[in-house]
């Protein structure tokens, strides 16, 4: 192949010239020298004889010098050096459309010599897929570099999990209250499971109008019901309160942390039963004084546990239904700010129990479930009451509408069944070598590069991946329309 003076001239006054193929050449992966100012994961486009325009993104941008380390010290005392520098860049290959629309990856290698240039935003939607579709799609940002709006799928995202991962302060509280104001306009009924009191700002119209995004602040307050366990801290909503004499002695046992449930069974069956021959209700003090009145010391650990139950006050003489909890097209909060984190696990045992249960009868319409903090509810290693309910909802919640929305900052610490069911996932900036490791392990389509850069995405960037997007993005995370209510620092 010649390239022409001419040819070389011609390219390189066009400013949307990146440089020149040199080198070997891959199929996936290619180098240029790089002519211009271009930023590592921007899109590249390159023209092939067999394929037509075929869409790539910088991996990685490297600048060579001859500059020694005694010519580093000349020029450090002031001495005039000449400095020779070449600057290169990694390309992959992401692909180009067929004729049936399918994203294809080319067979033959492209053609030393071939100038690369910075991709049309017509040709980066095309390839990779993207639709404005707001009626279907929730809009969580922008492309980096771009002004192309992202939109996920609200439906896929319902129907396969989703994750929101990212280390302590990078932003996962905040982007996961993007997704759930992009689920409350378009009427998802969900349930968050909020252990700090984190998303009561929901209800609250954010900060003034982003024009980049076109995000205009607003309130979800008619939207939103909020529940809390102790509202002796979280005053103005509604208690959250199980009413006693609907529970059997396998629920309530459900509600203790006793590890040998079974052998308590039979004791509680029976002052349950003579209880309910001679009242028509009672507390747990009740239960507890004739558990006493057995002097049986298997019943000790028992005994124990319900005092311990009766101390935290979750029962009422009416319980909260769970019509009141799951109403269709409404996003209920369960805030759990107070609660000793033993009985939080109950508290969402039961209520994921009861909600799984409802919706294979579909006696509740379809929701999401959001749980924040979630390594804490279904660890990897160790014990909680509700693990066994989040794992079965992972596996067997899509056939029956069900969707899961974990949120986590120790992706290596949730439990791996939970995490591998989640077929979209929003990636935040992540350190720790073992969270590393479990995200890349779950996540399909993370390229090296990709990899490498969650180490170092800044506050307000993530890596989209699932939600019929088909491959991994970056994006600039659009602002809350509503307050965020989280300790992580806001986007701007």
């Amino acid at each position: 192949m010649e390239i022409s003076a001419d040819d070389f001239a011609s390219a390189h006054d066009d400013e949307d010239c990146i440089g020149v193929i040199y080198g070997d050449i891959g199929t996936t992966s290619l180098s240029c020298n790089d002519i211009s100012i271009v930023e590592k994961n921007e899109y590249v486009q390159i023209n092939h004889e067999a394929y037509g325009t075929v869409l790539g993104r910088v991996d990685e941008i490297e600048r060579k010098t001859d500059l020694s380390l005694d010519r580093a010290y000349e020029l450090s005392e002031g001495n005039d050096v000449d400095v020779e520098e070449k600057v290169s860049a990694v390309i992959s290959i992401i692909g180009y459309r067929d004729d049936r629309g399918l994203l294809q990856v080319p067979h033959i290698p492209f053609k030393a010599g071939e100038f690369v240039y910075k991709a049309e935003e017509k040709l980066i939607k095309n390839v990779l897929g993207l639709k404005d579709d707001e009626k279907k799609g929730a809009y969580v940002g922008m492309l980096l570099g771009h002004d192309l709006k992202i939109f996920v799928d609200i439906n896929s995202m319902v129907q396969k999990h989703v994750s929101v991962l990212s280390k302590t302060g990078g932003g996962k509280s905040y982007i996961t209250g993007v997704l759930i104001e992009e689920m409350m306009k378009h009427k998802v009924t969900s349930i968050i499971i909020d252990p700090h009191a984190e998303y009561h700002s929901l209800s609250v119209e954010g900060k003034a109008a982003q024009s980049k995004f076109g995000v205009v602040p607003r309130s979800y307050g008619n939207q939103i019901l909020e529940y809390a366990s102790d509202t002796r801290i979280n005053p103005g909503v509604k208690p959250l309160k199980f009413t006693l004499s609907n529970l059997d002695a396998r629920d309530i046992l459900e509600l203790t942390n006793l590890r040998n449930a079974r052998a308590n069974l039979t004791p509680l069956r029976r002052v349950l039963d003579a209880l309910r021959s001679s009242r028509a209700e009672y507390n747990l003090r009740d239960i507890i004084r004739m558990l006493e009145k057995e002097e049986d010391t298997s019943n000790y650990s028992l005994i124990n546990e319900l005092e311990y139950l009766e101390e935290v006050d979750i029962f009422a003489r009416e319980g909260t239904r769970m019509d009141q909890l799951v109403v269709k097209g409404k996003t209920t909060i369960i805030n759990l700010k107070g609660t000793p984190p033993d009985i939080q696990e109950l508290i969402i045992n039961r209520l994921a129990s009861a909600i799984f249960h409802l919706r294979k009868m579909n006696k509740i319409p379809p929701l999401m479930l959001v749980v924040e903090e979630a390594h804490n509810f279904c660890p990897q290693q160790g014990h909680a009451a509700c693990t066994k309910i989040f794992r079965t909802i992972a596996s067997e919640g899509r056939k029956f509408g069900l969707g899961l929305l974990v949120v986590t900052q120790r992706a290596a610490k949730i439990d791996k069944n939970v995490l591998s069911q989640c077929n979209t996932q929003v990636i935040l900036k992540v350190t720790n070598p073992n969270d590393l490791k479990a995200i890349v392990g779950s996540v399909e389509g993370l390229t090296t590069g990709l990899a490498d850069d969650i180490q170092n995405l800044p506050i307000g960037v993530a890596i989209i991946c699932g939600g019929k997007i088909s491959m991994p993005l970056l994006i600039e995370v659009r602002p809350r329309e509503t307050k965020h209510g989280g300790e992580a620092v806001e986007v701007v």
